[in-house]
């Protein structure tokens, strides 16, 4: 018959636990600190991760193509929240992704795959929904200022 002691609240414990967190992140002392590594997440995304670039360039065309055609403020309201989902979702795939091969190191194993995969499929509906927003919004006034 195995014994399981319940852990120990007294203090000396108290103070291990804390010290052993303060090894394994970093908690943000003030917002400002928050943004900051808020900001360094969307750098390395956008640093390493080559689909995030290019959704970034596409949603920059996109606003710019928006500014150009007078679209109203909801339609470049509903674009911007758009663009905003899929960086988003790469954001989540790219954590994800990450925190997956943390996991794994450099072996293989098949959840990991369907985790990756789906975080990956997760950007592309985005994306493709995105692609449907702009094709209501963006391609009617295009297609009148092409034809006229």
């Amino acid at each position: 018959m195995t014994l399981v002691s319940k852990p120990s609240t007294d203090s000396s414990n108290l103070n291990q636990i804390s010290s052993t967190r303060k090894l394994a992140f970093k908690i943000a002392p003030n917002l400002f600190t928050s943004f900051r590594y808020a900001f360094a997440g969307v750098r390395y995304a956008f640093s390493t991760q080559r689909n995030f670039r290019i959704h970034t360039v596409i949603g920059t065309i996109a606003i710019s193509l928006g500014i150009f055609l007078e679209i109203s403020n909801v339609e470049m309201a509903v674009i911007g929240i758009t663009i905003a989902f899929v960086l988003a979702l790469e954001l989540l795939n790219t954590a994800l992704e990450s925190v997956v091969d943390l996991t794994v190191k450099q072996t293989y194993h098949e959840l990991a795959k369907v985790a990756k995969d789906c975080a990956a499929g997760a950007v592309l509906m985005g994306a493709l929904a995105a692609l449907f927003v702009a094709g209501i919004i963006l391609f009617p006034p295009l297609f009148t200022l092409i034809l006229s």
